[in-house]
């Protein structure tokens, strides 16, 4: 199975276009639906932290939100771990003899999927008509810095992959091994549970 960066990149822009038009859903399968799931957590996860800067809607908007930015940020640690394990087995890197990649694949997907949501909401802020226009061209000067990272990003991916199927570079799947969100390694937890 050839794994394709342009497809990824394609994917993330199809899908951030369509998840701002109706509901979010994932209909891919496979491999992509691993992407796709990525993506649909980040674009979660975009708008919650959005949320979470609000001062006018009271503790409890801002706590829920806080609550759901942990939960979109653990899905996505999750689905990066996902990618880069069915990636292992599609690729089958090298484990000795060449270079390790301090980056992984699913790494570097999940940072082409922030870059499609900046790229889209960056364009949004090109387009406004209550703005002055150094606003404008502020956000363009960014909005091109993010297409040239997006380009850039891309490419490292797909060198990455090349290099680890001629067996030139390798990686290896780097557990997120949160500790904040599991009860019995949190000591705020599991401390707050242990009666006196």
């Amino acid at each position: 199975m050839m794994i394709n960066p342009t497809t990824i990149v394609k994917l993330h822009r199809q899908l951030t276009l369509d998840w701002h038009q109706s509901p979010p859903t994932v209909g891919q399968t496979g491999w992509l639906a691993l992407v796709a799931q990525n993506h649909l957590h980040n674009f979660q996860l975009w708008h919650e932290e959005d949320k979470a800067r609000r001062d006018d809607q009271g503790f409890e908007y801002v706590y829920h939100a806080k609550r759901n930015i942990d939960h979109h940020n653990q899905q996505r640690n999750n689905l990066m771990e996902a990618m880069d394990q069915f990636l292992y087995q599609q690729l089958q890197p090298a484990q000795a003899d060449c270079p390790f990649n301090s980056e992984t694949p699913g790494m570097m997907i999940d940072r082409l999927s922030i870059l499609a949501l900046k790229d889209y909401h960056m364009a949004e802020q090109t387009q406004r008509k209550d703005v002055e226009q150094s606003h404008l061209d502020q956000c363009q000067l960014k909005l091109d810095r993010i297409h040239q990272q997006l380009t850039d990003l891309q490419q490292c991916l797909q060198q990455l992959i090349d290099e680890v199927i001629a067996k030139r570079r390798s990686f290896h799947i780097y557990y997120q091994c949160k500790m904040y969100n599991d009860p019995q390694l949190n000591p705020q937890l599991y401390t707050a549970a242990t009666p006196d």
